[in-house]
């Protein structure tokens, strides 16, 4: 085996030859005190700031990734697979992952998800050197601007060829969210290339440095080489039966994402597609896109043949967190939600202190008309504790019993996110070896979408469910109640007036037809689960309360709790508690002087929407 190496400006790779047709390539970042690359700034993960620090987060990536891409362009020999080293070992077990470069062929592609994709991926980026004219195999093009140029190329004479590479730059290495922040715009692509590469990187430079990646031979050699292998991977794509994900974007500029990703999902018997339709062509390179949260929403992420949904779990980063809850931070001010607990010695706090720290702990209550209180619970461990609460869900929300006219997989990827996981006695068992927080709603659907006059009734089976396994492991259980959906809306069709209407009768059983359903073996209303969505007139918004009860301990039980008795005695026990933590908050949310948005939001103004609004005395 031999080795050579060579430093340039921030970066030191290290060269080790496998053998004459694979080069193992890993890079050791050095970071410059004078000026840090910017993928290795924390921040650059996050979604918080406004449009214009975005666009400066994009730019110092893409700064970087043409930098570093400077010096990848000298190196020749065949095509091989590199290993950042940035990405650092990842953890055990860890899934192989292989990146194709695009037209350009360096293979930096990932340059701003190294750290995160490194920790749970075997990373490996295939690098094309520039003089490389090995043949492969690409996508369709009949659409993209890519054949315009491929035409053009092959009328124009040759000494106009440098245009081209002009002209595919400002194309390509712009994102279109970059393009859309710099407002009076009459040529957005050119004028924001020309913005992201002003002071340090001028845009000359930019464009040098493009003309050096694709120079006009390799730029040519590689247009003509997509039109001649574009046939040949559509006549074969029905024959992929793999998993696949597919990621358009709204605005780009190059292909017609949008388009495509429609063609790949009815020619790919099992593709998922997720759309941003912000974004452009450079989706990979936007800093406010995260691949490790789309792949783990998705469930995307596996260790073996097969998901295991507990075993697979990436659990979330304090900024992937923020990120994707950002959307949610409206309920926290409409909503302003009121949470209490009970220590151990029985003591009623306000906050979540009662909540052990240490699992397995099983969160057992009321569900709230169309799950409304799952934000603000889930977001108040995480920020509060950094507990990641694994909700036990309905299949719903993973997979289809056929295709129909519900609502995309994709608007449950922030559930999966956070860990939720199909109900299921294997996933339970799962979660409470893994010793971890659980929520479970034992009336499940049912209860979540009850009819007028059913607030905060509990619609539990018959049998336990739940007790002899939590025993089996020494878990906590957690009884609480939660209300609040009758002071932000009122309902006027509910799941019996919908039926009444021949209409909504179809739609909803043409929906629940869709779905796997749940508990076929059990008689009465809580088997009646049809999935309907009911007409509700919003108020003016009240707010939430949460009270934890104190937890019930089953260590040292499971004997005595093999008995089917006694584990429905303590059945009825935590049925019991959640519905007098119901009925307390009743009580007390009367005696709230800041029960109404009307009277939290002048407090809100005069001490800070982050302070903490003062509520009934406990």
């Amino acid at each position: 085996m031999a080795a050579g190496a060579y430093t340039a400006a921030g970066v030191s790779p290290l060269l080790q030859y496998r053998n004459s047709s694979c080069l193992h390539v890993r890079f050791n970042y050095l970071v410059r005190a004078s000026q840090p690359p910017a993928q290795m700034t924390p921040a650059l993960s996050s979604n918080k700031g406004s449009s214009n620090s975005i666009t400066e987060k994009t730019s110092l990536i893409m700064k970087d990734y043409m930098e570093w891409s400077k010096d990848m362009i000298g190196s020749g020999g065949p095509p091989r697979w590199f290993s950042p080293l940035e990405c650092g070992p990842p953890i055990k077990d860890s899934p192989l992952l292989l990146y194709l470069p695009g037209i350009d062929g360096i293979g930096l592609g990932l340059i701003k998800h190294h750290r995160r994709l490194g920790r749970i991926f075997n990373i490996w980026c295939l690098h094309v050197p520039v003089t490389d004219r090995t043949s492969f195999s690409a996508t369709r093009l009949r659409e993209s601007q890519l054949q315009n140029l491929i035409t053009l190329s092959e009328v124009i004479p040759e000494q106009l060829h440098p245009s081209m590479v002009k002209m595919l730059s400002v194309t390509t290495g712009v994102p279109a969210r970059v393009a859309v922040a710099i407002p009076g715009s009459v040529h957005p692509l050119q004028q924001a290339a020309a913005e992201l590469f002003r002071g340090d990187v001028a845009f000359s430079s930019y464009l040098s440095v493009l003309a050096d990646v694709l120079p006009v031979g390799t730029l040519i050699w590689r247009l003509k080489m997509l039109k001649a292998a574009a046939a040949f991977v559509s006549s074969r794509l029905h024959a992929v039966k793999a998993q696949t994900l597919v990621l358009s974007s709204g605005k780009d500029h190059l292909i017609p994402s949008l388009e495509e990703s429609e063609k790949l999902h009815q020619m790919l018997p099992n593709c998922e597609i997720r759309r941003f339709n912000n974004s452009g062509h450079v989706l990979l390179l936007e800093a406010d896109f995260n691949l490790v949260t789309v792949m783990t929403g998705a469930n995307f992420y596996r260790r073996g043949r097969h998901l295991d949904f507990v075993t697979d779990f990436v659990p979330p980063s304090t900024s992937e967190f923020d990120n994707v809850y950002k959307p949610y931070r409206w309920m926290e001010v409409a909503f302003n939600p009121v949470m209490i607990s009970t220590l151990e010695n029985g003591n009623v706090v306000r906050g979540l202190t009662g909540i052990p720290t240490e699992g397995p702990v099983l969160l057992v209550g009321y569900h709230m008309m169309l799950g409304l209180e799952l934000v603000p619970l889930v977001s108040r461990l995480w920020n509060e504790h950094k507990i990641v609460l694994r909700g036990i869900a309905h299949p719903l929300m993973f997979k289809r019993a056929r295709v129909g006219n519900m609502p995309a997989l994709s608007m449950y990827d922030d559930y999966r996110f956070m860990g939720a996981v199909p109900v299921s006695a294997t996933n339970f068992y799962k979660l409470l070896s893994s010793k971890s927080h659980m929520l479970l709603y034992p009336g499940g659907m049912r209860e979540a979408l009850h009819r007028k006059g059913e607030e905060y009734k509990l619609f539990w089976p018959e049998q336990s469910e739940f007790v002899r396994m939590a025993a089996r492991f020494g878990a906590k259980i957690i009884p609480f109640g939660s209300v609040g959906e009758d002071d932000i809306g009122q309902m006027l069709l509910d799941y019996d007036d919908l039926m009444k209407i021949p209409y909504f009768k179809a739609g909803i059983e043409e929906l629940t037809g869709q779905v796997e359903k749940l508990r076929n073996d059990t008689e009465g209303e809580v088997s009646n689960q049809d999935v309907h969505l009911p007409i509700i007139l919003p108020k003016v918004p009240g707010r939430f309360y949460f009270y934890f009860g104190k937890p019930i301990e089953t260590e040292g039980r499971k004997e005595e709790l093999k008995s089917r008795e006694k584990a429905h005695e303590l059945y009825l026990e935590v049925k019991s508690e959640v519905e007098r933590c119901i009925g307390y908050l009743k009580e007390k949310r009367e005696k709230d002087p800041y029960r109404s948005i009307m009277a939290r939001l002048p407090y809100q103004a005069s001490h800070g929407f982050d302070s903490e609004v003062p509520t009934f005395d406990l």
